[in-house]
């Protein structure tokens, strides 16, 4: 291993909410990804695991491999063991994990983020690593850390193993026309592996090589520009449904055969129906950006619904608390423990909505279409300065005490009454603020919409909604 990194003490600013992250080259270099290493270690060290091991993967992105060799180095000087395995969507590193009955698993990705972000998801004995877990990481990294003896570096190809876990109890009775848009992330190092095992079906398959400068588009599935291409593909293609991925394969994007998108908050309607059909009363959490229909629909099929604050760290951790077989959120993050692990893994979530689509008389369209419809708008993200965005929230909140209606803020400000609803919160991965609005119709979603308007702007923000 390559000795030549400096301990450093970390940035704060990259350590967020739910993992590490920044802009590589700027704010986080290959010392940082190091230094991460050693203190992680350090910490894992603490747990006096008679293992001591790790697994690490990482993601496609062009800055991923000296990453991966950075922190790797750093762990093995902490003296703990590493299973390297290689490139792959996150949810590989969380299988390995289990799998492997490893201590931690740790990811080097920068998800939804812009090319130019890198970053590291953890997880530690089977939970996840993540709030004051990761504010631990700046503790450590101001400590005069001693070096101990290396750790034992290993490569493990586990692409086989991970799907053939994905595929265990699957099954589907007819024959499906999919069409799969790996946006150029690292689904495509395993999809070889699925896409055999997938059968009757015929699959049409775009943007599949593993490339971190994203020529087609940005691997986000919750913003509509980056979801034009495969809807082009099942409308001309006459596919029965569609999925996109985002660049770590936690996220599932779904269109339907019309070519419409489905958002979380409806599809997750669909699985819920399903998971209504085998549990009695189960909890389904779903975040604060989900619609009210959600909520509203599945209370019918029996289920018991739980809003929560946005977040997939905190939303595993809950169903874990609450013993619920799955929960989601508007952004695509949706975890099964039903028959899994209890993680947010896109390829499994699109496995369990093709099994429910095959064992279907109607067309996903169809399903969709028996729910109520409201006015609503996808995730709205704008930027802010990113030492302001909490006190921002912060503000609202306090002018919003007499609202003539209910305010819930277990995660930013969701306000509701007659009109419908809106939500402002601040990103816990971006600098920025995320809105989301709903109403039964055009006019009272504006009226929403100016609320929001006339508070940002006394908090000196200018920003105008395009409704």
């Amino acid at each position: 291993m390559d000795h030549r990194y400096k301990f450093e003490q970390l940035n704060k600013e990259i350590l967020r909410e739910y993992d590490v992250r920044g802009i590589v080259d700027d704010n986080l270099s290959t010392d940082t990804a190091y230094t991460l290493g050693r203190c992680f270690g350090y910490i894992i060290n603490l747990k006096k695991s008679k293992k001591n091991n790790i697994v690490v993967g990482y993601d496609g992105r062009l800055t991923s491999e000296k990453l991966h060799k950075a922190v790797c180095t750093g762990l093995l000087e902490s003296g703990v063991n590493v299973i390297s395995i290689g490139l792959g969507p996150t949810p590989k590193t969380y299988f390995a994990h289990h799998y492997l009955d490893s201590t931690a698993g740790l990811m080097i990705t920068g998800s939804h983020n812009p090319s130019e972000y890198n970053g590291f998801k953890m997880v530690l004995n089977k939970k996840s690593f993540y709030g004051e877990d990761i504010q631990q990481l700046y503790s450590v990294s101001k400590m005069n850390l001693p070096h101990i003896k290396n750790g034992n570096l290993i490569y493990k190809n586990i692409n086989d193993e991970y799907i053939n876990r994905n595929i265990q109890n699957f099954k589907i009775n007819k024959k499906l026309k999919i069409a799969w848009d790996l946006g150029n992330g690292a689904v495509g190092e395993v999809f070889d592996n699925l896409i055999s095992k997938i059968s009757p079906a015929e699959h049409i398959i775009i943007n599949k090589e593993v490339d971190g400068n994203f020529p087609n588009h940005h691997p986000d599935p919750t913003v509509p520009k980056n979801l034009i291409q495969i809807q082009n593909s099942v409308i001309s293609n006459n596919c029965d449904i569609g999925f996109a991925f985002d660049g770590d394969g936690d996220r599932l994007g779904v269109i339907d055969n019309k070519g419409e998108i489905i958002w979380a908050d409806q599809y997750m309607i669909i699985l819920s129906k399903e998971i209504a059909s085998l549990y009695k009363n189960p909890k389904i959490i779903m975040d604060v950006k989900c619609s009210k229909i959600f909520f509203e629909e599945i209370k019918k099929f029996g289920c018991d619904p739980v809003m929560y604050k946005t977040g997939h760290s905190p939303i595993k951790e809950k169903m874990k608390e609450l013993n619920s077989p799955l929960s989601g959120e508007m952004s695509g993050h949706v975890c099964y423990s039903d028959d899994f692990f209890g993680y947010d893994d896109a390829i499994y979530v699109a496995l369990r909505l093709l099994k429910i689509l095959s064992c279907s008389d109607i067309t996903i369209n169809e399903m969709i279409a028996k729910f109520p419809k409201l006015i609503s708008t996808p995730e709205i993200r704008f930027d802010v300065e990113e030492s302001k965005k909490f006190q921002i929230i912060e503000e609202i909140k306090e002018r919003l005490k007499n609202f003539d209606g209910k305010i819930i803020d277990i995660d930013g400000i969701r306000a509701e009454n007659s009109k419908g609803w809106f939500l402002i919160r601040a990103s816990n991965t971006q600098n920025q603020l995320t809105c989301r609005l709903e109403a039964s119709n055009k006019e009272d979603l504006i009226y929403l919409s100016n609320i929001i308007e006339t508070q940002l702007k006394h908090s000196n923000v200018n920003y105008k909604f395009n409704l």
